[in-house]
């Protein structure tokens, strides 16, 4: 049994939110252009739901994997930011999606959740134990954001993104580097009173850096790969300058490093699966046969890897 990317899909609220949106704390357009990358992203309304980009996303996902709802009986949304205490998000997607019989469980790992729920469905899928399982990565980072703090208000947005992950007969075997360093809490948290992320964003980029490109290396090494065997390379889209300073560490050419953050920003979970869907949509996806993936996020989290991409047979038809 060998796990792979099968299908992804993308949701973004309907809000845009330009840059000159900030001029108000003084953080003029170009200037967030220059040290981010970012142009525009999108914010949930104040009475929106998470779940309803979810089930969007997971729902465009499933029809470009081929897989009927009825086939996933594991669902798993990364997110830290659902929009009830409990249950999770996840339930009322399974529920929505018609998998009434379907594990559901939220995942809190940060902006690094996609990739550790990755990680989770590989393992169902190699052990047997699944045949197609649903990941999704989820945020409304507006909900946590304080929107004076000219160092974080300016990067995070709201956004979902899915992928089916499902057993592909010769296709790479996927392998992972997962980490977490809690003495690096204070870099970047969000308190329960305060409840807005809080981050010190010098030392988070030279650590998201280390730590992504490190993971890459790892899980390259184990596979006895090399970066000439990526065919994209999707790093969480903190911004611009971290993804392309991870490239640079691991000896990625720039062709191969896929960047999104200009229109969305920093989605926390959301990010990967967003950017998978943008490029499929950008036919960059269309002679990928290996995809590398890293991410980076509070906690400290981290975490890298390799898997295949083989598109599903698309929308109308079922998978075989």
């Amino acid at each position: 049994m060998t796990a792979a990317i099968v299908g992804v899909g993308a949701a973004l609220p309907e809000r845009v939110v330009p840059n000159s949106y900030f001029d108000r704390i003084g953080a003029s357009s170009e200037w967030i252009t220059k040290r981010t990358g970012i142009e525009e992203r999108r914010f949930l309304a104040p009475d929106g739901r998470l779940a309803d980009l979810v089930v969007s996303a997971a729902a465009e996902a499933l029809r470009s994997s081929g897989y009927g709802a009825a086939s996933i009986r594991h669902v798993v949304v990364a997110t830290i930011t659902p929009d009830r205490v409990t249950p999770g998000v996840s339930v009322e997607v399974a529920h929505r999606l018609g998998m009434p019989q379907a594990a559901a469980f939220d995942l809190h790992a940060a902006c690094a959740g996609f990739v550790y729920g990755l990680d989770h469905a590989a393992a169902l899928i190699e052990t047997g134990r699944a045949e197609a399982v649903l990941v999704c990565g989820a945020d409304a980072l507006t909900r946590i954001t304080d929107p004076e703090d000219r160092g974080t208000a300016v990067l995070l947005a709201d956004g979902a993104g899915a992928v089916v992950v499902a057993d592909v007969p010769g296709a790479p075997t996927p392998c992972f580097s997962l980490g977490t360093d809690g003495e690096q809490i204070p870099l970047l948290y969000a308190d329960r009173d305060e409840r807005k992320l809080r981050m010190d964003g010098r030392e988070v980029f030279v650590h998201a850096v280390e730590k992504m490109a490190t993971a890459t290396r790892e899980v390259l090494a184990r596979r006895s790969l090399t970066c000439e065997d990526i065919d994209l390379f999707v790093s969480h889209q903190a911004n611009a300058r971290i993804v392309r300073a991870v490239g640079k560490e691991v000896g990625l050419p720039p062709e191969r490093l896929y960047l999104n953050v200009h229109r969305v920003a920093n989605t926390s979970a959301a990010s990967i699966p967003l950017a998978l869907a943008h490029a499929r949509d950008e036919g960059l996806l269309d002679e990928a046969r290996l995809l590398g993936l890293a991410a980076f996020g509070a906690g400290i989290t981290w975490g890298a890897g390799v898997i295949g991409w083989r598109p599903g047979p698309g929308p109308g038809e079922a998978h075989p």
